[in-house]
């Protein structure tokens, strides 16, 4: 399935998950196109984060391919934000609101040493923890350290921002700030991304996807509901 734009980023094809005898995801055929804005919902257990993690190459499908558009000869390679569920965190790791939103950066060398500090430093303000920025996450709520993991996705600018479930643990009040930042990104930024709440989110994306083990894309964005998507 691909969307109008023609450059191809990523590429999966056939795609299957099985763990021990379980298929997770099964024969999942998809392209993921510069400036796309992706929205995924579907049931618990249904292979959403499975697919975000073999999307990004953290998890060996049992069958199938993936492809990203450097594969092919460009000599290119993707600069990738992923913003993982908050539970998959470990907030006890011994490391500072700064140190977490640092480590975005890991794979942009070629920045200057001031102009890494100034980004750093512009991302926790933009996530409102400027007044944190030396505490341990282990110091965090559950909202502010949704936070700093988003500041960490997204400093690098990248060009591919993976998002599963975003909004857990912020407060309405920085979710609509959210929302605010989702919509400055893309423009300029291919986003795929997992929730629950799709309320506002199926009004900016482009493409709707509903993952319960296989794959369908909807078409209309007035159709997309919790869960659910009558196509």
């Amino acid at each position: 399935m691909q969307s109008q734009n023609t450059e191809t980023l990523i590429s999966l094809r056939g795609v299957t998950m099985q763990f021990d005898r379980k298929v997770t995801l099964n024969d999942i055929n998809l392209d993921i196109c510069r400036g796309d804005f992706i929205a995924i919902t579907g049931p618990n257990g249904g292979g959403k984060t499975t697919l975000l993690r073999i999307i990004l190459r953290l998890l060996d499908p049992s069958k199938g391919s993936v492809t990203y558009l450097g594969d092919k000869g460009s000599g290119k390679r993707l600069r990738i934000g992923y913003l993982p569920q908050k539970n998959l965190i470990d907030s006890s790791f011994p490391v500072t609101v700064k140190e977490v939103t640092a480590f975005g950066l890991m794979n942009t060398p070629d920045i200057t040493k001031e102009e890494r500090m100034r980004r750093i430093d512009d991302t926790i303000r933009l996530m409102g923890l400027s007044d944190h920025a030396d505490n341990a996450i282990s110091e965090l709520s559950g909202g502010q350290l949704q936070r700093a993991l988003i500041g960490r996705a997204i400093i690098s600018r990248p060009e591919v921002l993976v998002m599963d479930e975003p909004l857990s643990y912020l407060d309405k009040d920085y979710e609509h700030k959210l929302y605010h930042i989702i919509e400055e990104l893309a423009p300029t930024t291919t986003i795929i991304l997992v929730s629950h709440e799709m309320s506002a989110i199926a009004g900016m994306a482009n493409r709707h996807l509903i993952i319960n083990h296989s794959l369908q894309e909807c078409h209309a964005s007035r159709h997309y509901a919790h869960d659910a998507c009558d196509c």
